[in-house]
């Protein structure tokens, strides 16, 4: 029994919530391949980013420890308005995303709502989202690793390990960058730095 309650703490510990905001190590940039996305769930759940499928979107701005990440952190700062949330449809994908981002993530930054999104864009402008993917025009399979790859070629500040690729019900599901608290790359954590292994993952197009 005594393991089991210490096992418990740990991962309450590691992956909490309602942690002090700005109390945190780095960013990961997590962004997702929208196909996939809706091919998992985003058409049964009649998601609105469906409708236009725009290739790799911003997923979130998450702030991360050397292990494990806090969320739904305590701050003082507002939460973002409707109109604020809207603003973000272009970058997350929709409203409610950008609301949920806000929610679980943003308000561990330290930040503002207003200064969170900002800082969310600012790091998406940052990294090159490889050509050679919205130029499919067919659903491929492919190694996971060729699309760790990819992004490394269009953006050689970025090392190895501070790339990582999931995936999720055999598909290529998110790309996500670890990132200093001032946006330079960095090695991602233990936890983060784990790649998807497939050799035949599944790709579809954008269009």
């Amino acid at each position: 029994m005594r393991w089991l309650v210490m096992w418990c703490l740990t991962v309450s510990f590691a992956y909490g919530e309602g942690e002090r905001a700005g109390d945190f190590d780095y960013y990961v940039l997590a962004l997702s391949w929208e196909p996939s996305f809706c091919e998992l769930e985003g058409y049964a759940k009649g998601r609105e980013q469906c409708d236009r499928l725009d290739g790799w979107t911003l997923h979130g701005l998450w702030p991360q420890n050397t292990t494990g990440w806090p969320s739904y952190c305590k701050t003082s700062e507002r939460p973002p308005s409707r109109s604020q949330t809207r603003g973000q449809t272009a970058l997350f994908g929709s409203s409610g995303s950008a609301w949920h981002q806000w929610k679980k993530h943003g308000s561990c930054s330290g930040l503002s709502a207003s200064a969170f999104y900002d800082l969310s864009q600012k790091a998406m402008d940052r990294i090159t989202a490889p050509p050679v993917f919205l130029k499919l025009d067919r659903e491929v399979k492919l190694p996971a690793s060729v699309v760790e790859e990819a992004f490394l070629q269009a953006n050689p500040a970025l090392m190895a390990d501070g790339v990582t690729v999931t995936c999720r019900s055999k598909r290529i599901q998110e790309v996500r960058i670890c990132l200093t608290k001032d946006l330079e790359p960095r090695r991602c954590g233990r936890d983060v730095i784990r790649d998807c292994t497939l050799e035949d993952a599944l790709f579809s197009p954008s269009q």
